[in-house]
């Protein structure tokens, strides 16, 4: 039992210029993720051979014809623009928005450095691309604009297929119901345009429609059933829609973490699934859709929703039950020490564990706190993000704001997701948050392939010779091959788990003092697995 897997994240940044009222985003998306090209990487497309996107994981396909427009990601358009990160991630314009997608990482920690190298590099291209355009662009990691736009915070881990995905579908919608009390990042306003004023525990929370569905950008569903795994036939990717951009380490380490050990959980259910078949039966929502809404507009921490057997629990109550389903299955798999604790089998696994339970535990205690105590809980706010931003707003409201309906309110809202420094109200109050990605690491991840997935060798292959570098995909590589008839070579790395940087380094090393073609190179590599 682990939190290791391949997993990753993707971030959809919010952007504007830095002054004016008119612009065009997808002309200011351009310039970003421009400006994020390294000159000798800029001429590598991005090959969308291997997209799938009307597959559906519910064993069938969607007709093309019948796809809405924004659903065939597979498409090239003119305004689509593509860059390879140094880190063996990819920037690119996604509906209007410019978008990080982080390099494959093995556990939740490493995938946090990724994330927050990813706020790094989207940081300087900004500043690039303002200095070309003569004027300011401003990216926000944020979720909403508070006026009914939402774009994505999206997370992917790779899990095996033959679970069924009924059963993924029924615990994930459990959990990604419930655990926005403990990784929301809080939001101004409720209802998607904002409707009502107030404060809730999510951004994204408004905005989903649906309890399962093909579709991302409209009718969005809590559990998104796109089969497009972007790996071998053994795997499919779970594709996670409904989570908010966190700015603190806390909540974006848990929301990887506890899937994680879900999907794990899943994934060994063999001998125990008649217990987790019986969780599930016990606690299924009657209605996720609007549990997802209430649980998030909920400061109290208290209300109940509905169970489809019969009476009603709170999202704190559904979170301690899978966390006791996790620690039991742990236990009956691989036993337990002196103090009962299940013997985790590696480091991440362990802190994340203790991360679920002390989550738990800031969040009854501040379940059970008014308002005035709430303001002062500074150990709990710097492990909650949506508690350390109301606090931040709630002082701001008592002080002169008076309703919630008070535009700077909003506007601080906003601000807090900024990426400039100068502007951006979390960087001002971030020592009040628990760090868990040093900036030595978060530097490394900005030009460093995680060592133990594929997305090594897409890095090298940037580093070292973009110039022979045609396309790229997650799962493929082509390269220039003057010796074929083609004169190019495809490289097939659909195992996300090899290419690694053990597997590659001599060969690598061998090419640097040796005369031999980058297609030679990946043969050599490709026939020594």
């Amino acid at each position: 039992m682990s939190v290791r897997r391949v997993m990753g994240t993707e971030t959809e940044f919010a952007v504007s210029p830095a002054r004016g009222a008119r612009y065009d985003p997808v002309r200011l998306s351009s310039e970003v993720v421009r400006a994020a090209a390294d000159s000798s990487a800029a001429h590598i497309r991005w090959d969308y051979r291997q997209e799938d996107p009307v597959n559906d994981a519910r064993g069938h396909r969607v007709a093309r014809a019948d796809a809405p427009r924004e659903m065939l990601t597979d498409v090239p358009q003119r305004t689509i623009t593509n860059t390879i990160a140094a880190n063996g991630g990819r920037i690119y314009i996604d509906h209007a928005h410019p978008e990080y997608s982080a390099p494959e990482t093995m556990d939740p920690f490493e995938a946090l450095a990724y994330d927050r190298a990813g706020e790094a590099i989207m940081r300087r291209a900004q500043e690039r691309a303002g200095d070309r355009c003569g004027s300011g662009i401003r990216l926000y990691k944020n979720n909403v604009d508070g006026k009914g736009a939402s774009w994505g915070s999206h997370e992917n881990y790779m899990m095996l297929r033959d679970v069924p995905f009924d059963e993924v579908a029924a615990l994930m919608t459990l959990h990604l119901v419930t655990r926005q009390i403990f990784i929301g990042s809080g939001r101004v306003g409720l209802g998607e345009r904002s409707e009502s004023s107030g404060f809730q525990l999510s951004q994204r929370a408004d905005y989903i429609h649906a309890p399962i569905g093909l579709q991302t950008t409209f009718d969005r569903p809590i559990v998104n059933t796109r089969d497009e795994p972007h790996s071998t036939d053994e795997y499919r990717r779970l594709h996670v829609i409904t989570a908010d951009a966190n700015r603190m380490d806390v909540p974006q380490a848990l929301k990887l973490g506890t899937t994680s050990m879900l999907l794990w959980m899943l994934e060994r259910s063999g001998p125990s699934g008649t217990a987790l078949a019986r969780l599930l039966d016990e606690v299924e929502l009657e209605d996720p859709v609007e549990a997802m809404h209430v649980i998030s507009h909920d400061l109290t921490l208290g209300r109940e929703v509905a169970l489809r057997a019969g009476g009603h629990a709170t999202a704190w109550q559904i979170q301690v039950r899978l966390l006791e389903a996790v620690f039991e299955t742990a236990a009956s798999s691989f036993g337990t020490d002196s103090r009962g604790e299940p013997q985790w089998p590696d480091a991440p696994t362990a802190r994340i564990m203790r991360m679920w339970r002390t989550a738990l535990g800031d969040v009854a205690r501040v379940r059970h706190a008014d308002d005035t105590q709430r303001l002062g809980m500074e150990q709990e706010a710097s492990r909650l993000e949506w508690l350390l931003k109301w606090q931040l707003l709630e002082r701001l409201r008592r002080r002169g704001a008076g309703s919630w309906r008070d535009p700077r309110l909003a506007e601080a809202d906003i601000r807090w997701a900024a990426l400039d420094h100068s502007s951006c109200v979390f960087d001002r109050l971030s020592e009040r948050a628990v760090s868990l990605c040093d900036e030595s690491d978060m530097l490394r991840a900005c030009g460093q392939a995680p060592p133990d997935t594929r997305a090594w060798l897409r890095s090298e292959l940037v580093h070292r010779f973009a110039p022979q570098v045609v396309a790229f995909s997650w799962t493929h590589v082509t390269v220039r091959d003057p010796g074929s008839e083609r004169g190019l070579f495809t490289c097939d790395m659909s195992d996300p788990t090899g290419f690694t940087r053990d597997e590659c380094a001599d060969a690598i090393a061998r090419c640097d003092g040796e005369t031999m073609t980058v297609a030679d190179l990946l043969r050599t590599i490709t026939h020594g697995r």
